[in-house]
């Protein structure tokens, strides 16, 4: 599969893309069992936010490639056997009880206590391949600071967004493109990643859906190397929804309005970052 990742920066310069050939891509790394799992190098922490989930974490726990260095699932009080089960399927999963409600606020409680050099967030509902992390390590470890995954680029899809959030999230995603100039081809996914020493620059506070647009423009604000791969989002597994279309595209569309250029002072990128 080649992939044509999107160089988006806050400094208004056009975007910028890099094809790569097959021979580029990361060999797809062998899944291994949770006893298998070497903790030797934790170069890689993967955040899970899950609320009633025990029917899905089987399945999703059993894909997660060896390049992954730590798991912590951030439970949000989950009132089923969501954290026995994870623990049965991966003893050394690092089980933290979320400090607060939402997903943003689960995400941030994870992200501060990764330890590794890269952190991936992925749902816990099996809606997101664990075999497609292995490509976004690939990225951050080739110069890219913010990888998110698309839908809508060759090689991407969805097998479960309907007619109106897709409408839903291509208005979100017009307003983004031309507010921070960028050529970004989704907006409300959250399968995404990048390096740990830049979680101070996202500057972090969304509590609910909301926080993985966020992310995306904060990262823009801060002058971020963006990579966007491709994606395949899945139906979820067992089990309903937490995501209200309407009422979580209000939220999206405020933090598009609060954050646009001007609202505040962008955060200024630390030293080390790309140019």
């Amino acid at each position: 599969m080649t992939t044509q990742p999107t160089l988006s920066r806050s400094n208004g310069s056009r975007p910028v893309d890099h094809p790569l050939r097959r021979s580029t891509d990361p060999a797809p790394h062998p899944m291994r069992r949770a006893g298998d799992r070497t903790p030797s190098r934790l170069a890689v922490s993967l955040v899970v936010p899950a609320l009633n989930e025990a029917r899905n974490i089987p399945w999703v726990f059993e894909q997660i490639p060896e390049c992954v260095g730590e798991v912590l699932l951030i439970d949000g009080d989950s009132h089923d056997a969501t954290v026995r089960v994870a623990t049965q399927i991966l003893p050394e999963v690092r089980s933290i009880p979320q400090n607060g409600k939402g997903k943003g606020n689960a995400l941030r409680t994870g992200f501060l206590a990764a330890r590794g050099d890269y952190i991936v967030m992925l749902d816990a509902d099996g809606s997101m391949s664990p075999g497609e992390i292995p490509h976004f390590v690939h990225f951050l470890e080739n110069g890219y600071d913010f990888v998110k995954g698309s839908r809508f680029v060759e090689g991407g899809g969805s097998l479960d967004i309907t007619r109106f959030r897709r409408l839903g999230n291509h208005a979100l995603l017009a307003l983004v493109n031309r507010l921070y100039d960028a050529h970004l081809t989704d907006l409300c996914y959250g399968f995404c990643a990048f390096r740990r020493s830049f979680l101070d620059q996202l500057d972090l506070h969304a509590t609910g859906f909301e926080i993985e647009t966020e992310m995306v423009v904060h990262a823009l604000r801060a002058g971020l190397r963006i990579a966007e791969v491709p994606s395949l989002e899945l139906p979820r597994r067992n089990g309903r929804s937490n995501l209200h279309a309407i009422s979580d595209g209000r939220r999206v569309l405020r933090t598009l309005l609060s954050e646009r250029p001007g609202a505040r002072p962008a955060t200024a990128p630390r030293e080390g970052s790309a140019p």
